[in-house]
């Protein structure tokens, strides 16, 4: 059994005025391939290595399977590690690389050479066990380094921006790979990135850390659909979501010219006047002049099939006013100021300067609390 289970576990840096990892409370099950996303500073890589015995836990517990591994040192954790640069030994050759960490542990040179050669015939790198890493691509590099902590067959994986080196079509290909690879096998892996892209088709279940602070873990169907907080809601997704808050009178939120009614347990969890409204580009659909939003195309990006509108909301009556805000900073902006992302047409989209009204799909709006953030239950 190889699951992996994070007790409360904190991990503070010396010297420093907070944690970088607090109270983290996360379970990995057998054979699950988790995530770990967030942006730079978030705590990812610190909760990874924590998990490898490279870093000193502050409190809490972590456990492989049921075994306390906390105080456990590195070499004995039945872990393999994948870096973000490849780390081979550039005067060995592919197969050396591979089996040297057998060759450490005093592994029979027969079953090396049968571990090493089944690992690269999963890895599609047999033609290549007699060549120098600097006779190979970034690529098979990079499966040369997934090869070596294969061969050891380990209870975790652990990868830690593999493909952050790698260009942007290699890294699609290479994911793939890893995603198929990994599944095949059966091996617990936590696998750690800042792209949501990669966190989205890559895992089983996707972590999302803010501040050292786990803020959702969910299937990336489920992050998508029914982000927890305004912050996830504003990471997941590609374009992001659009924010803007708008206050809630009674029952309803005022959306363009459309109302948006509350549910009386939405407005019971409502903490303050003012919701929060995410939608996502896609979820806005072409409406009548003077029905909905009007959005001010300035940028247009056109990908063939889809294009996206980069524009912002034009001015519109008093009663209609509603105030962005920007997910960065949580701060309120200036209406005309405010990006605004729609997806349209990829065949007929709008001339940059022309003025567009769309209205959305209703049923796939997000509401949040303005005051805490948290997602308004349905």
């Amino acid at each position: 059994m190889s699951s992996v289970h994070y007790d409360h576990v904190t991990c503070q840096y010396p010297g420093a005025d907070s944690p970088s990892v607090t109270d983290l409370s996360l379970e990995v099950a057998d054979g699950e391939f988790l995530v770990l996303v967030g942006p730079s500073g978030c705590g990812k890589s610190t909760t990874l290595r924590m998990l490898a015995g490279l870093e000193d836990v502050t409190s809490g517990h972590i456990y492989i399977g049921d075994r306390d591994v906390t105080d456990v040192p590195s070499k004995d954790r039945d872990i393999a590690m994948v870096f973000q640069n490849y780390a081979l030994y550039p005067h060995m050759t592919v197969a050396e690389n591979m089996g040297f960490a057998l060759k450490i542990a005093k592994i029979s040179t027969e079953e090396r050479r049968r571990r090493v050669e089944e690992a690269a015939k999963i890895l599609d790198l047999t033609d290549y066990l007699d060549r120098k890493p600097k006779n190979l691509s970034g690529g098979q590099r990079q499966r040369v380094a997934m090869g070596r902590a294969i061969v050891r067959s380990p209870q975790v994986f652990l990868m830690d921006e593999p493909l952050s080196n790698l260009d942007a079509k290699l890294r699609v290909q290479t994911r793939t790979q890893i995603a198929s690879l990994t599944r095949r096998l059966g091996v617990t892996t936590v696998y750690v990135t800042h792209d949501q892209v990669e966190a989205m088709t890559m895992g089983d279940r996707v972590a999302v850390l803010k501040d050292g602070h786990l803020m959702q873990v969910d299937t990336p169907r489920n992050l998508y659909d029914t982000p927890a907080t305004e912050f996830v809601a504003g990471f997941i997704g590609s374009p992001a979501m659009n924010l803007f808050r708008a206050p809630a009178t009674g029952d309803t939120v005022q959306l363009g010219t459309a109302r948006i009614p509350l549910t009386r347990d939405q407005q019971a969890a409502l903490t303050g006047n003012k919701v929060t409204i995410g939608i996502r580009p896609e979820d806005l659909h072409p409406a009548e002049e003077g029905t909905g939003l009007p959005i001010v195309a300035d940028v247009i990006e056109e990908l063939g099939a889809d294009a996206f509108v980069y524009g912002h909301l034009a001015p519109v009556t008093a009663a209609n006013t509603v105030v962005p805000v920007d997910n960065s900073t949580g701060a309120e902006d200036d209406p005309n100021a405010h990006e605004f992302i729609v997806r349209v047409e990829g065949r007929n989209p709008p001339k940059a300067g022309q003025t567009i009204w769309v209205a959305p799909t209703l049923e796939h709006v997000h509401l949040f609390d303005a005051t805490t953030g948290n997602r308004l239950p349905a």
